[in-house]
């Protein structure tokens, strides 16, 4: 067996020490995203995802499957073809890879994801044919 030398690791979305950086252009003003572990242009990568209360996640896709608990708010997701589902506080969700989605943060609480990626992050917007 071989020696593990990275250290163990527990965080809070709370935590004063959680680096916040922006989320892609096309998702609008108050999107924010922490890396909790690994590199976002690598496979393995687990982050925060936070919007504030009453914040519309623009319809996108992910090459990745993503894997979420929801730790805090209330948060609205519709995947293509698919009934919306309402996540609270602790709820999980499968998300499969290349299947759009969006959603909407709920008015009382910011929404904040933790969400574990597969393969490098990477956020699609889907294109709305006129």
């Amino acid at each position: 067996m071989e020696k593990v030398t990275e250290s163990s690791r527990i965080r809070t979305h709370v935590d004063k020490d959680l680096k916040w950086g922006p989320c892609p252009a096309f998702m609008p003003d108050g999107c924010t995203i922490a890396v909790l572990h690994g590199d976002p242009s690598k496979e393995n990568v687990d982050v925060f995802f936070k919007v504030p209360a009453n914040y519309e996640i623009p319809a996108h896709w992910h090459n990745s499957v993503e894997r979420m608990v929801l730790v805090s708010g209330e948060l609205h997701v519709t995947y293509e073809g698919e009934k919306e589902q309402l996540m609270k506080v602790g709820s999980y969700a499968f998300g499969p890879s290349t299947k759009p989605h969006s959603a909407k943060c709920g008015s009382k609480d910011p929404c904040v994801l933790f969400i574990a990626f597969e393969e490098p992050l990477d956020a699609i917007p889907v294109v709305m044919k006129q």
